[in-house]
């Protein structure tokens, strides 16, 4: 990771750890020919990674009174799906059933198979879609914030 937030009340209709993923591709600033400094979390390229086992992570949470929920995002999640995956299936085998949103700049149609690999667990929500500069923000009814481009939106898959 680049970072834990134990506490975040931004990303997510309820409060949420927020769990910073450390790798991304850029393909949101490179398909669009635009500078990676653009990209909101580009500064978290810069910071060290931090090892954090599952267990202490769901001892951040699962001992915070006020966390109702996990988001996974920063860079891109889906560059690390392995222990993303792996991360879910320990909060499950500890009966922790509370949703885990994850924040992708992927279109739904690029990461099908671990989407697909996501729904065997529950309450699995995904925000979909790349990052396009200068296009008004909206409300999103299923993350329950606002989203920065008009092509990204919440989706619940399980």
């Amino acid at each position: 990771l680049k970072g834990i937030q134990t506490e975040d009340f931004v990303n997510y209709r309820l409060p949420n750890l927020f769990l910073i993923s450390s790798i991304c591709n850029w393909k949101c600033c490179i398909e669009q020919n635009l500078d990676v400094g653009i990209c909101q979390n580009s500064s978290l390229a810069s910071q060290p990674i931090i090892e954090v086992s599952n267990e202490q992570i769901f001892n951040y949470y699962i001992n915070n009174p006020i966390t109702k929920s996990i988001v996974i995002g920063g860079l891109e999640p889906f560059m690390q799906f392995e222990e993303v995956y792996d991360l879910i299936k320990y909060f499950r085998n500890n009966n922790c059933n509370d949703d885990v949103v994850i924040y992708t700049g992927y279109n739904e149609d690029e990461i099908k198979e671990q989407v697909n690999q996501l729904k065997e667990f529950s309450n699995i929500v995904i925000k979909f879609g790349r990052f396009v500069p200068n296009q008004k923000k909206h409300y999103d009814n299923v993350l329950g914030v606002e989203l920065a481009s008009l092509n990204q939106y919440g989706k619940r898959i399980s």
